[in-house]
């Protein structure tokens, strides 16, 4: 993978708008992550949680990671596409779409890209851009998740 992309401020995060990033390199889902963001979360379905039910039961033969899971590994794999210097604080703003095609088997590897669809100006000298990203599962010819993402980016302060 290429060094992400590197922009000397927020601001300057207008000037991405349609670019494409990444995308980054394969990261394995393992089933102890999975495990995790079950005990996290409360959402202990048979499906993530049971390795031996999973395989006897479940049509994909294996636990599947759970979709939010795939979503929370943004923060992971974001900054592996873009680093934005002199950013002091980052928001999760929401999502404004997202799509889960194809499941993520434990112990698959997913890797993600990005593209900037918008950035605008907020107060603080702040810029709220909504980022789609794209994970796509190793051997898989549809994407895992699609989504638009909102992030909002402060500059540290001078």
């Amino acid at each position: 993978m290429a060094d992400p992309t590197t922009i000397p401020n927020v601001a300057a995060l207008a000037d991405l708008v349609g670019r494409e990033l990444g995308p980054t390199d394969w990261i394995e889902v393992s089933q102890q992550q999975i495990d995790a963001f079950a005990h996290a979360t409360g959402d202990r379905q048979w499906i993530h949680c049971d390795v031996e039910r999973a395989q006897r039961e479940s049509p994909f033969e294996s636990t599947i990671a759970h979709g939010y899971l795939t979503v929370a590994l943004t923060p992971v794999l974001l900054p592996k596409l873009l680093l934005i210097e002199n950013c002091e604080t980052v928001i999760n703003a929401g999502i404004e779409r997202l799509r889960l095609s194809t499941p993520v088997l434990s112990g698959s590897r997913i890797r993600m890209s990005a593209n900037i669809k918008n950035a605008r100006k907020v107060p603080r000298g702040g810029i709220r851009a909504t980022i789609s990203v794209r994970f796509e599962v190793e051997g898989s010819e549809k994407p895992a998740c699609l989504g638009d993402l909102t992030y909002v980016y402060f500059p540290a302060e001078t």
